[in-house]
């Protein structure tokens, strides 16, 4: 019964993030423009730089270009992320929180609901992305369209999980922004999104060392190998470790009794 009860919160959960998805007409087109942005201009810039001479570890001579894209999924897996946390957020201050929360459920399956329905979104996204894609001559072979799918959801699950994470400790709305943009620009340009790390340590050892410890390099590389059907352990290792320790950080910060999202003096709710 209590698998059953679990499925009916999953499909209410994904069936309510997927109409607002779908009302908000202009959030997939938002979600795509920055990374579009990147590939567009910002590669085009750079292309003379790097030029075709990146070695990325699969052994296979790319243009910038395409090297980016595993970068720019995961700059949108990153801000759906955000984004569905800040959801929470603001469900927190309309009291639809507390309505949820009272379900006959645990906690965290509740919110793991959450999670999952947000990472299918995002998912989602990255693939209406590459498919904007081939439109800049920038396509993939189409068994990396299947191979990558768990490394998404995986990145997405971590990211998600993060923001999570970081919305239980948020009081209002209005200080989210700047927590997104706190988190989410030091992440992308401190990893091998937009630079191979190789690169980074010729200009600066110590930024390395920093990208070399950041959870989003690790989503990067692990979608960059599994675009070519391959595998990263070490990446696959780290963001999986994170996502336990990020999820398991949300559901303590989402218990009112003990963690950061407990009722406060003002009345605010877990």
């Amino acid at each position: 019964m209590q698998l059953v009860h679990t499925a009916r919160a999953l499909r209410a959960v994904t069936m309510r993030e997927i109409v607002k998805f779908v009302q908000q007409r202009g959030r997939l087109l938002s979600a795509l423009v920055r990374p579009l942005m990147w590939l567009a201009v910002f590669a085009a810039g750079f292309q003379n730089v790097f030029g075709v001479s990146i070695v990325p570890p699969y052994k296979t001579y790319i243009t910038y270009q395409v090297y980016i894209v595993p970068g720019l999924l995961g700059i949108i897996l990153l801000c759906h992320g955000m984004q569905s946390s800040l959801s929470m957020v603001y469900d927190r201050e309309m009291g639809v929180m507390r309505l949820l929360l009272t379900a006959p459920l645990p906690r965290w399956v509740l919110l793991a609901c959450k999670l999952a329905a947000g990472t299918v979104l995002s998912v989602i996204t990255c693939y209406v992305f590459l498919l904007v894609c081939i439109l800049f001559d920038v396509t993939f072979d189409w068994s990396g369209w299947l191979t990558v799918l768990p490394a998404l959801v995986l990145s997405g699950l971590m990211l998600g999980s993060l923001g999570m994470l970081i919305s239980s400790g948020i009081k209002q709305l209005e200080n989210f922004a700047g927590v997104m943009n706190f988190v989410i620009f030091p992440m992308f340009f401190a990893s091998s999104a937009l630079y191979p790390l190789w690169r980074v340590q010729e200009g600066s050892p110590y930024l390395y060392y920093v990208c070399e410890v950041n959870p989003f390099t690790h989503a990067v590389e692990l979608i960059r190998f599994a675009l070519y059907g391959q595998v990263n352990w070490v990446s696959l290792a780290v963001v999986a470790g994170c996502t336990i320790v990020f999820m398991i950080g949300a559901i303590y910060a989402y218990d009112p009794s003990r963690g950061l999202a407990r009722r406060g003096p003002g009345g605010g709710e877990g």
